[in-house]
């Protein structure tokens, strides 16, 4: 761990404890610093792995947030772009525990208010048993923590059996069928749910029911939405939840965009290339670091996207060498780029995305059009909304079997007529994305509905002082 001095014990110090997971780590982060900009007198202790802090120890970050190591003791799967098997999922929750328990013990000034990713569900015993006021913070949409909220309601409404083995085949049979029993949530397809309800995913949603339920324990909850977005389903969550909610999203670091923290020199390269590009004609393309397609379905996406005759530049990750030379002259293929810089580029038109919750937010709050192709979890419904409810976007896979192949025929037809600027469909859909994006600026701002939201949790934790 840094070297900590002593300081006086009135200071408010957050304990920052997100999941071991980039997808996880960046929103936290975000937040922490959306506190500070609240009230530069908080001290926030990040904790990190061993590991984890060798990749991003060297950030930037306000003086005021300090890193806490704890040993790197996983064994699983676990790799650089933040990819995880369920295994890892567990044992975060059985080793975390202990070290962050034995890190509390040891920080000054004591910790007055711990702020953890909801789905470690040990944080909940380790506050309560030193009766440190604790607010759980919640990654993924509020409509995904509703459906959890909710779960029993799905299973009284027959939507879903006890025996969650049979949920598969459910799927298959009923997949179009819609459930309309979750308050605030609009009519919503079995199939648009999360995965892990039905299949990718359901070993370990006992841990997901586990993580809502353990919610009732801790004094805050921390919803990474834009209140505009979701008031549906917040105000219902609101009215059935006891626990002081903060609607606080986005989850992204639109700050950087002003005062150009964290611009690398070295990604001059592919700006140069988009700077050249005319304004709307790009599709940008990116499957997220976790649960990226199959290998098969990769190729066919390589090639829709060179066939199309439509410019791209796709991040690619690791796949980046398998692709690079297929191109073709109007794609640009890299390993990694700053995500939220390349969406509010002009030149970029269209986003094909996996909507995960952080790429989505960051989509809307550039106001770019998305072609969704979700894989896992919570991308599923993150579709749904963007598609139905938002109405800023296409599906790419409208096929209900989980291992259905797009093909590039399909795939280079869709692109070509999600980038055309001329359809008065496009049209329309574009000018709601700008609007979204208006609005989730709006929400950040002085005042706005996130802004007010931050500064509230600020002066509720800012009380909690030892």
């Amino acid at each position: 761990m840094e070297h900590v001095s002593k300081e006086p014990t009135t200071v408010c110090h957050v304990l920052a404890v997100p999941f071991p997971s980039r997808g996880h780590i960046n929103p936290m982060m975000n937040l922490c610093k959306s506190l500070l900009s609240k009230n530069r007198d908080i001290l926030v202790t990040f904790v990190v792995s061993e590991e984890w802090f060798g990749f991003i120890g060297s950030e930037p970050k306000p003086d005021n947030i300090r890193f806490g190591t704890i040993p790197n003791d996983f064994t699983s799967e676990l790799d650089r772009s933040g990819n995880y098997s369920p295994d890892f999922f567990e044992e975060v929750l059985r080793k975390m525990e202990a070290p962050v328990e034995q890190l509390i013990d040891r920080l000054e000034p004591p910790v007055t208010t711990i702020v953890y990713d909801t789905y470690l569900t040990f944080a909940v015993r380790v506050g309560n048993r030193r009766k440190i006021p604790l607010a759980s913070f919640w990654t993924m949409p509020a409509l995904v923590y509703s459906v959890f909220h909710h779960f029993d309601l799905l299973v009284q409404n027959r939507h879903f059996p006890i025996n969650l083995l049979v949920l598969m085949m459910i799927l298959t049979e009923q997949g179009e069928e819609r459930v309309d029993c979750i308050p605030g949530i609009s009519s919503i397809r079995k199939v648009d749910l999360p995965t892990c309800l039905y299949g990718k995913g359901l070993d370990v949603l006992h841990r997901g029911l586990e993580a809502v339920s353990g919610v009732s324990k801790v004094q805050y909850l921390l919803l990474v939405s834009v209140y505009e977005l979701e008031s549906h389903i917040i105000d219902a969550l609101k009215e059935q939840i006891s626990t002081p909610i903060y609607h606080i999203g986005p989850p992204i670091p639109y700050f950087k965009l002003e005062d150009n923290s964290g611009v690398n020199p070295s990604d001059n390269s592919y700006f140069q290339w988009l700077d050249s590009q005319p304004e709307s004609s790009v599709l940008y393309v990116s499957q997220g670091s976790l649960h990226s397609a199959t290998s098969a379905q990769l190729d066919e996406i390589a090639a829709g996207l060179r066939i199309s005759g439509v410019r791209y530049f796709w991040v690619a990750r690791k796949e980046t060498p398998r692709f690079k030379d297929e191109c073709g002259e109007k794609g640009l293929i890299v390993p990694w780029c700053d995500q939220l810089r390349v969406l509010c580029h002009p030149s970029i038109g269209g986003f094909w995305s996996h909507c995960g919750w952080n790429s989505t937010s960051e989509a809307i709050f550039a106001g770019v059009p998305m072609l969704t192709f979700p894989i896992y979890w919570d991308q599923t419904p993150n579709s749904k909304q963007i598609v139905e409810d938002w109405k800023i976007g296409w599906r790419v896979k409208n096929k209900l079997e989980a291992h259905s192949l797009v093909p590039r025929e399909e795939i280079a037809g869709i692109v070509r007529r999600f980038m055309s600027l001329e359809s008065e469909e496009g049209k329309e859909m574009r000018k709601r994305a700008k609007k979204l994006s208006q609005v989730c600026r709006q929400a950040v701002q002085k005042g706005g509905s996130s802004d007010t939201d931050v500064q509230a949790f600020v002066n509720d934790i800012s009380q909690c002082r030892k």
